[in-house]
């Protein structure tokens, strides 16, 4: 069973390196060309189940790669709550005392009025098992956000890494083989890997 985890097209959020977790952002124009041409380029394989996020980004990019196929909205694939970093970049923060306390944690510690990462890791993993049982046999394509990827495979992907070595650029996805254990995820290779820096 074939599963690819593939980020959303760039955004202006993400043109200016912004905290874009909740905030319901349109991709760019840039983000929407990039997409086209990996398109046409064959990029993103076929699948038969599409999965995304119900925040605009993911869903323009799922009509984008598949605009014949439908897809399944899921509430739990959205990307964190960021709360006071929300849709700022690190100039903006660059004197805000709890975000470089944040930092210096490895964006590990709580930071105020957002999701508490493990909160927000474990609610994409669950959401990640339940599809993958309800889905079992059909290969996928979860158009998601960066944060949700990196999530799924610190649990479930092999080999194992930790939650920021799974970062990928905007576009770019993991083309994995599900295994035996009908959760763990081989990643096989890297989908659309010419997409725009992070």
């Amino acid at each position: 069973m074939k599963v690819m985890l593939i980020r959303h097209g760039q955004t202006e959020g993400n043109l200016k390196k912004r905290y874009i977790g909740v905030t319901d952002e349109s991709l760019c124009t840039e983000g929407v060309d990039r997409i086209l041409e990996n398109v046409k380029d064959n990029q993103y394989p076929e699948v038969s189940v599409i999965y995304t996020s119900p925040l605009k980004r993911c869903i323009q990019t799922a009509q984008l790669i598949y605009p014949k196929k439908k897809y399944i909205l899921s509430e739990n694939l959205r990307e964190c709550d960021f709360g006071e970093l929300e849709n700022k970049n690190y100039l903006e923060l660059s004197n805000h005392v709890k975000y470089q306390k944040w930092l210096a944690g490895n964006g590990t510690s709580e930071f105020p009025s957002a999701e508490k990462q493990e909160d927000f890791k474990k609610r994409c993993q669950e959401a990640y098992k339940l599809i993958i049982k309800k889905s079992f046999n059909q290969d996928l394509a979860f158009i998601i956000h960066g944060g949700t990827i990196m999530a799924i495979l610190e649990k479930y992907g092999v080999p194992e890494k930790s939650f920021y070595d799974w970062q990928l650029k905007n576009g770019e996805g993991y083309l994995c083989e599900l295994q035996k254990d009908r959760v763990s995820l081989k990643v096989v290779s890297i989908i659309a890997a010419n997409c725009e820096t992070l």
